[in-house]
Parts: structure tokens; sequence; C-alpha cells
């Protein structure tokens, strides 16, 4: 097997019967045992570290703006519509409604008269672009490494991001398509990091490395809601977007310097930690050819059981991400800074939860408990359905923000057990197609992110947001159990 830029160009026709076999019987077992190298200041945990905070950087470029429009919408224009069905469910914690028409803030930062329907639909925006670069990035990455692909995803994101403010001043239309181009560039980065993982992750090791490496999203949410906040508060909303897209193009550099595609080709690596790496992966580590095996893919019902599960999971955690600052302030009232504290909490949970469930999965599989697919089954399971009870519950709290509150926080935080489940199984079925299967279960999981923003956006002018969460997570539970 021909070697070139550290990993195989050419596949062998037997490994790949092989991996058509795992995406048909799901039989997944880690193939090579080796005496793990260290992990303390090892090249693989410190590559986990970095895309730890590229993911941070990542979701924190994607929910600014959920935060950030609570101060750039013109507050009575916002709530004309809501206040026939939601104003007065609830006590106002404040009331500091002012003029209906575009005007600038206390801090001089323009406001919108944005409609919830407008709203929606600029919430919606990154998604339209999301959805059009999982599948190419994942194939592109897999087939040529992807450390170009998260970077360069991270990077053109984060410089699109320091327009945000201009593409508003120059009306809704430029905002939408600024958002869309976003969610292009970033939808390239999580098939970019399952394709690195197929080469860096000892199988032994995935739940781990994954976890800690994708736990940054749920991270750099929970820390962009305060901070977008106080930034809000402090500087003015266009500030947001100056802090956000600076700390993504700061991350590219420390990203193109320090990581390399391959453990091969890794000048910093021990020579003990990367025989590790190379004799556990093994072939599956290597790059795929131009061809994909689309017909197995196709029938593989491993596959649509992960489609059918992403999709049913994103749908809550991307109406959340999106919708949850608008829940916060039209139906709870809180101000700007308890919004966006509370609406950090569940994402603290989730980060915490996500990682613990890696170690756990991790754990299972070493002292052999019990089978890879069962774990991922016990972790998918647990993120699933616990969550969305947690979901219809809030539906009931009425108008008590604490049980509000911390029913979101649990079922979010519990929802990141799915992490060590469904958001890492493409891996297992087939480690050399990994990327570019995350690219499909992705692009399908990305559905509910376009339509829930809107949904919420139009459903919100007729009936109580209270009565459509109820209405919206009992759905979510239906379909899940």
């Amino acid at each position: 097997m021909a070697l070139g830029d550290g990993y195989s160009i050419n596949s062998d026709p037997e490994e790949d019967c092989e991996e058509t076999d795992l995406l048909l019987n799901n039989d997944m077992e880690p193939a090579v045992k080796e005496a793990a190298a260290p992990q303390l200041c090892s090249a693989r945990y410190s590559l986990a570290l970095l895309m730890f905070f590229g993911f941070a950087v990542v979701y924190g470029l994607r929910v600014n703006l959920s935060v950030a429009m609570v101060a750039m919408v013109n507050d009575t224009e916002s709530h004309q519509s809501l206040n026939r069905s939601t104003g007065h469910e609830c006590p106002a914690h404040s009331d500091n409604r002012n003029s209906s028409k575009k005007t600038d803030g206390p801090d001089g930062s323009p406001r919108y008269p944005w409609s919830p329907e407008t709203q929606g639909m600029l919430l919606g925006a990154f998604f339209f672009g999301y959805l059009v670069t999982q599948i190419p990035g994942g194939y592109l990455a897999g087939r040529f490494g992807g450390r170009i692909f998260l970077g360069g995803g991270v990077l053109g994101t984060a410089a699109l991001t320091l327009l945000t403010p201009l593409a508003a001043q120059l009306g809704v239309s430029w905002l939408f398509a600024l958002r869309a181009l976003e969610g292009f560039g970033e939808g390239v980065t999580f098939p970019a990091m399952m394709a690195m993982w197929a080469r860096w992750a000892p199988p032994l090791e995935r739940s781990r490395l994954m976890t800690i490496s994708g736990a940054g999203a749920s991270f750099g949410a929970f820390v962009a809601f305060p901070v977008t906040g106080v930034i809000c508060e402090s500087l003015g909303w266009p500030a947001v977007f100056y802090i956000c897209g600076g700390a993504g193009c700061l991350w590219a550099v420390f990203w193109f310097v320090l990581v390399s595609d391959d453990p091969r080709t890794h000048p910093r690596i021990s020579e003990p930690e990367k025989n590790y790496i190379i004799n556990s992966i093994g072939s599956q580590g290597s790059a795929h050819g131009w061809s994909i095996p689309l017909v197995s893919m196709m029938f593989s019902v491993p596959l649509w059981a992960i489609i059918i599960c992403q999709m049913c999971s994103n749908w809550s955690y991307y109406t959340l991400l999106t919708s949850l600052p608008t829940y916060m302030d039209t139906v709870l009232h809180f101000d700007l800074q308890q919004n966006s504290f509370l609406s950090a909490l569940p994402y603290l949970g989730a980060w915490l939860f996500s990682v613990l469930s890696g170690v756990a999965a991790d754990h299972l599989l070493e002292r052999e408990v019990m089978s890879v697919t069962a774990v991922r089954k016990i972790f998918t399971l647990a993120g699933l359905v616990l969550p969305a009870a947690f979901l219809v519950a809030v539906g009931y709290t009425r108008c008590s923000s604490a049980l509000a509150v911390t029913c979101l926080t649990l079922s979010t935080t519990i929802g990141g057990a799915s992490a060590a489940g469904v958001f890492i199984n493409q891996i297992d079925i087939a480690p050399r197609y990994a990327g570019f299967l995350l690219g499909i279960t992705n692009t399908f999981g990305t559905i509910p992110g376009v339509l829930s923003p809107i949904a919420v956006g139009y459903l919100a002018k007729d009936v109580s947001i209270h009565n459509f969460l109820v209405l919206r997570f009992k759905s979510d539970l239906e379909v899940i159990t």
C-alpha cells in the first residue's frame, strides 16, 4: 500500500470489502489491542484539546447571533405579535420596552424592526449553507486529510463573522446571505474532524478523544451565551462579532502551525505513541480512494439508524440553541444578562456529561463489559429519551422560571450522553469513510436546524410559546420512542 503525505492513497480491495461488511452488519469490535502509549502531553490528546477549543470557537460563531438578536431587535416591534398570546402569560421581570422602529440603543448600536418571522429566517440562514458542504467536505477530508478543511472552515467562518455589523446595516437580505456563507464554511468542520480521528484515534480511545474534541461545541455555547450578553451590554452588539471573529482567526493560526493530518508526518510525536496509533488502527486509518461504496451505504441499516437518531436529537438541540434566548426573553421575561447566563447553563451540563460519557464508554470497552454496538446503543438511548421527557415537562412548568430552567438544563445535560453514542458511531461502522458518513448523517441532522427556528418564528405569532413547546417536545418524544 503506497503512502503519500502520511496516509494511504490507494485502498486495498479486500479492505474495502471488510468496511462494506461493517456498513451492512454493524459488527463493530476493536481490531487490534496494543499497549497504550502515555496520554499526558501526547500528540493525540494535544490534538483533541486543540480541536476542543476549535469547536468552542465554532459554536461561539454559530450562536452569537441568537443572544445578540435580543439586543439588535427593537423590543416593541418584536413583541407586538407575541403580546397577543404570550405577553401576559408570565409576569415580566422588567418593563423597559421602547420604540417601534429602527433606533439607536443606549450604547449607540442600531436597533432593527425585525418581526419574529424575520428573526427566525435569520437564525435559520446559517443552516442553509451548513447543509451544502457536509457531504463534499467529508469526502474531500477523507481523500486528502482533514487539517486544511477543518482549519479553513473555521478561518473562513471567522472572517465572514467580522462583516456581520456591516451586513445588518445593509439589510436583512445581506445578513441572511452572510449567515448562509458562514454555514457554508463551517459545514466542513465536523466531517473533517471525523476524518482526522480515523487516522489518529486508537479504537479503544475513540470515545474519549472524540467526546473531548466534540465537547468543545457545548463549552463554546456555554461561554458564548453569557459573554455575548456582557459584551452587548458593555460594548454594544457589534463588538460581539468582532471579538468572536478575531478569536476564530487566532485559533486558525495555532491550528495550521501545530497540527498534522497523520501521526506519520507529525514532527513532534514520540516514536512509541506513533507506533501505538499506527498499529492499533492498522489499515483502517488510510485514506479512501476516489470511489465510494454508495450502494452499500444506501442500504446500510446501521447508517439509516444513525441518520434517524441524529435528526431526532438535533431537532430539540437546534430549537434550544437558536431559540432559547428568545424564549427566556419573551416568555420568562429575563433581562439580557440574566437571559444569557441562564441560556448557558444547559451547555455547561452537556459539556461535562459528554466528556464523562466518553470516558465511561471507553472504560466499558476496555474491560470488555459489552460490545461496541451495545455501548453505542445504550448511550444513544439515554441521550435521546430522557432529554425528550424533560423537554415535555418544560411546557407544564407554567411561569415557574426556576422549574423551566431546571428542566431545560437537565434535558441538555443528559443529552450529552449521545456524544458517546450516535454522534461518533460513523467511525465504528466504517473508519475509512468516517468523514464522508458524518457528512451524510450531518446533512440530514442539519435539516432541523433549518426548519426549527423558522417554525418558532411563524408559530410564535398565533400560539403561546408555552403551548408550542408542549406540542414541539411531545412530537420529539413520539418520534424517538
